[in-house]
């Protein structure tokens, strides 16, 4: 019993004095090592060590500390630099110029964009198609007076499927792989008026690795950009069609258009409101179910961690027109890095 006493003030006297240590170097930080917020309201955990365990300690502490981050930030006359409170309309800066680039599809900036796209209600037995596209976006200079954007979609699929059984029954499968790419070259003016634009060929590349994932063709044809970014943010439409040239002859050929309208609605704090389509298709090729109309939209941001910019997208899109057994909406989430030219 004495040994379990001896140990219990023992256990608390060491206690206390970590309590004590710690409420004083959590309170001697200077304003440099600790961010302003946390300083002028500490946490639950810092009052108690505060008040309870090492009120001397702390008093101590407070009457040694530097000056408060807000007098630090004011230059003096002896030209000391400026802290990180006076840097952030320099970083406010830099979101909108990341914002603005990434609602232009012809922006002179390098971005490789990540989406994933969930296809829902596909079939009589409600199967999900999923579509991740990766699609680098990198600018070239042509002498003093053109650009040209490079983007390449590449597709990884995963395709449900039925197969009929002997017994008349389905057996539910799928197929998961590499889809065809998509070249696209846009050759855009450096300098522009209201209207920024763009056009060049957009190529259809037989990459898939199951026939189920993609059409057997090779095909080419022009495709179009033009939008405006006026002060509330950014209108705009992309538009394309794709014609087979080669290919095997057992496929079908393909005539297909694309065509994306897209508006964004800037908020404050580099967020933004998107009202668009994931792409109205028209396949030419056939009369019957020859539309795709969706119509959505969703949320975004801009964030910066450390040096790098990024993107963050959600979308839902209903399909008010869509072919039976395909899909009638879609989930998106896109996350896109950005790399501004530096200034």
């Amino acid at each position: 019993m004495k040994i379990n006493k001896v140990q219990k003030l023992f256990s608390i006297g060491i206690l206390g004095i970590w309590i004590a240590l710690s409420a004083a170097s959590g309170w001697a930080q200077s304003p440099r090592d600790t961010p302003a917020a946390m300083q002028e309201q500490p946490t639950v955990q810092q009052q108690q060590s505060v008040y309870v365990a090492a009120a001397a300690a702390v008093e101590e502490a407070q009457a040694t500390a530097e000056p408060p981050a807000a007098t630090q930030a004011q230059p003096t006359a002896q030209g000391q630099q400026p802290t990180s409170a006076a840097a952030s309309p320099a970083n406010a800066a830099a979101l909108e110029s990341a914002r603005k680039a990434a609602q232009n599809p012809i922006a002179s900036m390098i971005s490789i964009p990540f989406q994933e796209n969930w296809n829902f209600g596909i079939g009589p037995s409600d199967r999900v198609q999923n579509v991740f596209n990766i699609q680098p976006v990198f600018p070239f200079s042509l002498g003093e007076n053109w650009n040209v954007i490079t983007r390449w979609v590449t597709p990884i699929i995963y395709q449900p499927y039925a197969v009929p059984e002997a017994d008349g029954s389905l057996n539910q499968a799928g197929s998961y792989g590499l889809g065809d790419m998509q070249p696209q070259f846009y050759f855009s003016p450096k300098k522009s008026g209201a209207v920024s634009w763009g056009a060049g060929p957009i190529f259809l590349v037989p990459t898939a690795s199951y026939h189920l994932l993609g059409q057997g063709k090779f095909g080419i044809g022009p495709t179009f950009v033009a939008l405006a970014q006026p002060k509330f943010g950014t209108i705009g439409v992309l538009v394309n069609n794709i014609w087979s040239v080669a290919g095997h002859e057992n496929r079908k050929d393909v005539n297909q258009f694309y065509l994306q309208p897209f508006l964004n609605y800037n908020l404050k704090h580099a967020w933004y409101l998107s009202l668009q389509t994931s792409g109205i298709t028209a396949n030419w090729e056939t009369t019957k179910g020859r539309w795709v109309v969706p119509i959505g939209g969703g949320p975004g941001r801009v964030w910066r961690f450390g040096h790098q910019a990024v993107n963050v997208q959600t979308f839902f899109f209903g399909n008010v027109v869509h072919p039976p057994g395909t899909s009638p909406w879609t989930f998106r989430m896109a996350f896109t890095l950005l790399f501004p030219k530096p200034r």
